[in-house]
């Protein structure tokens, strides 16, 4: 085992004797918006943990009160049992941050970068660095200016799991991703799970939060409305239909796992759960002369589950 690996192993031990992550009561408010409100939530170690939620939610707020950012109103966080607002520089020695708009240094070239970086945090994993840079198929004689968003995108990612941190704060890390760079992204999610490492996983992607997270958190105008594993949040799990028929529109109001059913003239649109062979019987023989399904969007769950979506911006410019 080499010297960083026993390093890491050791410092791992002492530091994760508390839950990586742990809030209290966390609330912020900018003036009359409440932007987050009496958040208790906790991360362990080695767990990845998802919030989820709209744009305007509350997550990038969540964020930067846990970086230390930003001041709480009331309440407060740990990490690692370090209070994030007055120790933020022990604390941030634990972890690494990826934001998903990176400022970045144009006239560096990546290898510049990431170097520098490493140095900011103190430790990296130089064999671990070179297996990243060749999964996320970074070219790094290249400067950052030259880099598209997507590219960007991958140089923060590597470094920030090239330092193999014990906690991960990661917001909107896929922004930019070509599907195959987002597979690369939850390989290394994986690893960083089976190393004990601990995650905080923010996004509006719904798929994104199911693939990895052992746990979701569900946010909607700065209050945590529900929290468990994806076995305890199958409820969020459905898919839209829409039917076009030549004659007249079934009614599927009574179709098992069949909800939210609107008729649109000569066409249905619903959404289902579970299986799709009551449906399929329903729709037999009624003249369908075109079938779709998809995902339902993040704005369309929550609108079945919670409510209305909010539509305001609090928090910060990009509405989390």
């Amino acid at each position: 085992m080499g010297r960083f690996a026993q390093r890491s192993l050791l410092e791992r031990g002492r530091r994760l004797s508390t839950p990586a992550i742990r809030t209290f009561a966390l609330s912020k408010h900018f003036g009359a918006t409440q932007a987050l409100r009496d958040l208790d939530l906790e991360v362990g170690e080695g767990e990845v943990v998802g919030c989820l939620g709209p744009n305007g939610a509350g997550k990038t707020t969540l964020i930067r009160l846990l970086l230390g950012l930003l001041i709480p109103s009331g309440g407060r966080g740990e990490i690692f049992g370090l209070d994030c607002h007055r120790q933020t520089v022990e604390a941030h020695r634990r972890l690494a941050y990826v934001a998903g708009e990176a400022s970045l240094w144009p006239t560096l070239t990546v290898s510049e970068t990431l170097h520098l970086l490493g140095q900011v945090q103190g430790h990296v994993d130089p064999d671990y660095r070179d297996v990243l840079v060749e999964r996320f198929d970074l070219d790094v004689s290249k400067k950052v200016r030259a880099l598209s968003k997507g590219n960007r995108q991958k140089l923060i990612l590597v470094a920030a799991l090239m330092t193999r941190p014990d906690l991960l704060i990661l917001d909107e890390p896929t922004s930019g991703l070509d599907p195959l760079m987002e597979q690369a992204f939850r390989k290394c999610i994986g690893e960083a799970r089976e190393r004990g490492q601990s995650v905080l996983l923010s996004s509006h992607i719904l798929s994104e939060v199911e693939v990895l997270c052992d746990r979701i958190g569900i946010l909607r105008e700065g209050v945590l409305v529900e929290i468990g594993t994806m076995a305890q949040m199958r409820h969020l799990s459905a898919f839209l239909v829409e039917a076009t028929f030549d004659g007249a529109v079934p009614d599927l109001s009574q179709v098992p796992g069949v909800s939210m059913v609107e008729v649109l003239g000569a066409a249905v649109k619903c959404q289902v759960r579970g299986s799709v062979e009551p449906l399929l019987r329903a729709l037999a023989g009624s003249g369908v002369r075109e079938l779709l399904s998809r995902e339902p969007s993040l704005e369309e769950l929550f609108l079945a589950h919670y409510g209305a979506a909010p539509t305001r911006e609090i928090g910060s410019p990009d509405g989390g």
